[in-house]
Order: C-alpha cells, then sequence, then structure tokens
C-alpha cells in the first residue's frame, strides 16, 4: 500500500479520528499529515506524537495555526522529534512558542537527520531564537541544515537578530528559499539581506513582501542584482513603499537571469516548497515575481497517493 496524506483543516479531532491517525502513523502508510487548526485535546496529542516519533513514512508534518498550543505540547513534539528520523518539513506557524518554546525544540531540530524545511512564521519569536535558528543553518560544508526557512510575522526580533541571520544565510551553502513577509524590516535590514544574497550561491527565494521597505531598499536590491551574479529567481516585494519602476526593473532582471540559465541547460523551476506553508504572502497582490502554486485556504481530505509524490488533494471550501 503506497502512503497516503491525511489532511484536516479547522476541525475538532475525535478519538476515532485520532486512532486512525495513529493507526496510520505506527502502519507507515502516511507521508504527509496536516493537522491545520485542528482541536484536540492534550491527551490526544500526546498519542500522535508518540505515534510519529516512530514513523518511518511520515516526511511532511503541518501542525499550523495553534495545535503546538502550550509548553507541553511543545516537549511531546520534541521528544517525537528526537526519535523520528524521516520528517523532511515541519510547519508551526501560529504557534505561540516564544523563544522559551523554541529552546525546548531546538535539540531536536538540530539533530534530526532529515528536516531541511521549517516554517515558523507568527510564532512570538525575538533575538534568542534567531540564536538558535541560526545554528540550524550551519556553514558551508560543516553539516546538512536547512533548506527552506519560513520567520513571516515575528515583529519581535530586532535590527541585532536580523543582522545575524543574515550572517548565517551569506555563509550558508545551502539555504534556497527565505520567506521574512511581514516583519518590520526597514531599509537598513534590507540593506544587509542584499549582502547575504549577493554573498549566497544558493538562495533563490527571497521574500520581503510587506517588510517597511522604500525606494532607498530596492535601489540596493536592484544594484545588487544588476552587477553580482546570484541564484536569486524570486524576490517579492509588494506592499512596500517602492515604486512600481523599480519593481518592474528587478523582475526584468531576474527573469533574464532564469531565460539564461534554461538557455544553458540550468536546473528548471524551484520544485513546489509551500505546500505546508501558512504565510499572510500566499495574498500577494501585484507582486513582481511569480508565486508558489499554493491556497492555504484549502479544506483538507483524506487519500491516498497513485504517485510517489503527488500526496496533495485539495477542494476549494
Amino acid at each position: 500500500m503506497l502512503p497516503s496524506s491525511i489532511q484536516i483543516s479547522g476541525e475538532p479531532l475525535s478519538g476515532a479520528e485520532v486512532r486512525d491517525i495513529c493507526r496510520g502513523l505506527r502502519d507507515n502508510a502516511v507521508r504527509l499529515l496536516s493537522l491545520r487548526g485542528c482541536r484536540l485535546c492534550d491527551r490526544d496529542f500526546g498519542r500522535i506524537c508518540r505515534a510519529l516519533a516512530g514513523a518511518t513514512s511520515l516526511a511532511q508534518l503541518n501542525l499550523n495555526l495553534g495545535v503546538v498550543s502550550s509548553p507541553s505540547r511543545i516537549k511531546q513534539l520534541a521528544e517525537a522529534l528526537r526519535t523520528n528520523r524521516s520528517i523532511q518539513s515541519l510547519f508551526l506557524h501560529g504557534s505561540p512558542l516564544t523563544d522559551a518554546g523554541l529552546a525546548l525544540l531546538n535539540p531536536a531540530l538540530a539533530l534530526h537527520p532529515a528536516l531541511v524545511a521549517l516554517d515558523l512564521g507568527d510564532c512570538m519569536l525575538g533575538d534568542e531564537a534567531i540564536n538558535l535558528i541560526c545554528g540550524l543553518l550551519p556553514p558551508d560544508g560543516a553539516k546538512s541544515g536547512l533548506k527552506e526557512l519560513t520567520l513571516s510575522a515575528n515583529p519581535g526580533i530586532t535590527p541585532k537578530g536580523w543582522s545575524r541571520l543574515a550572517i548565517a544565510v551569506a555563509h550558508s551553502s545551502q539555504v534556497r528559499v527565505l520567506n521574512l513577509d511581514y516583519n518590520p524590516l526597514g531599509d537598513h535590514v534590507a540593506g544587509m539581506l542584499a549582502v547575504a544574497v549577493a554573498s549566497s550561491r544558493t538562495l533563490e527565494v527571497l521574500d520581503l513582501e510587506g517588510t517597511g521597505l522604500t525606494n532607498q531598499s530596492a535601489q540596493t536590491l536592484l544594484d545588487m542584482v544588476e552587477n553580482y551574479p546570484t541564484a536569486l529567481r524570486s524576490l517579492v516585494l509588494a506592499e512596500n513603499s517602492i515604486s512600481p519602476e523599480l519593481q518592474q526593473q528587478i523582475c526584468d532582471l531576474l527573469s533574464e537571469g532564469e531565460e539564461e540559465e534554461e538557455v544553458a541547460g540550468g536546473p528548471g523551476d524551484t520544485q513546489e516548497w509551500e505546500k505546508g506553508r501558512e504565510p499572510a504572502a500566499a495574498r500577494h497582490q501585484g507582486s513582481s515575481s511569480w508565486r508558489c502554486p499554493s491556497d492555504p485556504s484549502s479544506q483538507m481530505v483524506l487519500m491516498t497517493s497513485g504517485l510517489g509524490d503527488s500526496l496533495l488533494a485539495e477542494t476549494e471550501m
């Protein structure tokens, strides 16, 4: 039997549903588990964590929108992640982790052998959390680390924290997707990020939607894209005080670079990376770059995959 996808959105979970989920995890019949915004008691949350600890087929775990709602649940999830060896993508967007909660999770995240995508958007994080996250972005060649990181809507992070993240990204050889939308970054932080992008050999997607940028930032980013060869292919600048002309110039330059890659036989389109992400950035309007094909408003359903990686079934709410 091929692994299935269990996706439930915004519903209370019954005891029978929890038993079915645990059975599927223990039987290694689940590749994607999404309990986005679901309501369940602490006892049932613990049962699910114990089941996912030993799951070997589970690749993506989505507990967005408050499912991990207390220190006790954070500890239970951390215990599960210490044992699990298969999860590649973990989505905790909208969970009240705070720096203290991330400190509880961090040892398990740092030692996990497969984790490459992490969404900590809207998790009430600050600079102490950034220090921990930078440890998940090891310097070139040190060890494996995150390739996709979402830190949307964490206004408690200060410019000092963002500067440390920029340094880590500049020296990481693996980060491909970085979502910082809806943080009050401002032009100063954007300048540091431009330096990080110019230094990175792998960063392909940078989301700066709604981050308080002006034409000053846009001009810096334009100069970077125009004069320095980078891997960047998507730069989201919507909902900033940036002129349409500057946005279009940046978009045109990025498009030219992508076309040159295709002619030279370079990599194809960036793989879909936003299937479990819960970003405000999904509401891009008039963005100057392409957006990943996801719909966070979709109703989650249970289905069995007939093809290896085609695991998502979505019906409009």
